[in-house]
């Protein structure tokens, strides 16, 4: 029995009025709907103060050290500079348990992962929560003004603790 044949016999409804979408129609929603995604999971990244830096090599980028004590984001390359106790550190945007944007809760001075709630101090310190390590720590030097950040070197304190807790600058 064809699909006419059954359309007739009220089997299958008739689609001849469906409002069928063209693919190029499809491919704009499903664009808008990733959009939405990404402004979602970027909303996480919105809540530091951001902040560009300059770049010196392909491999380092220089910022300009804060005044005071704070949380800043480059949100390009994904890269939190965090100035405490008189140090200047620069991590990985991503919680090392499963990659998700961290976020900074000025009120309680500390990273939260939201998706897991992993707990790291300023300095990048794993506190509490599902991750097993604290924040992947970049390799940091200061240059006057400026602390210049090594985006090639991007240090694990599970695989290199020595270079891990060299990984910043003092002030």
């Amino acid at each position: 029995m064809s699909n006419d044949d059954r359309r007739q016999d009220g089997d299958l409804p008739d689609c001849s009025e469906c409002p069928l979408m063209d693919r190029r129609g499809f491919l704009r929603s499903a664009a808008f709907l990733g959009a939405g995604a990404t402004l979602a999971m970027s909303s996480v990244a919105n809540a530091l103060p951001t902040i560009a830096g300059v770049r010196i090599s392909p491999e380092e980028k220089s910022f300009p050290i804060p005044a005071a004590d704070s949380v800043q984001i480059d949100k390009d390359l994904d890269v939190i500079l965090s100035r405490t106790g008189g140090k200047m550190f620069a991590f990985n945007l991503a919680c090392p348990h499963q990659n998700t944007a961290l976020k900074w809760d000025q009120g309680k001075t500390r990273f939260q992962c939201p998706k897991h709630k992993s707990i790291y101090t300023p300095e990048g310190v794993f506190v509490e929560g599902r991750a097993t390590r604290g924040l992947d720590r970049f390799a940091v030097r200061k240059d006057g003004n400026t602390i210049v950040v090594n985006l090639d070197a991007l240090l694990q304190e599970d695989e290199d603790a020595e270079k891990w807790n060299k990984a910043f600058v003092t002030l």
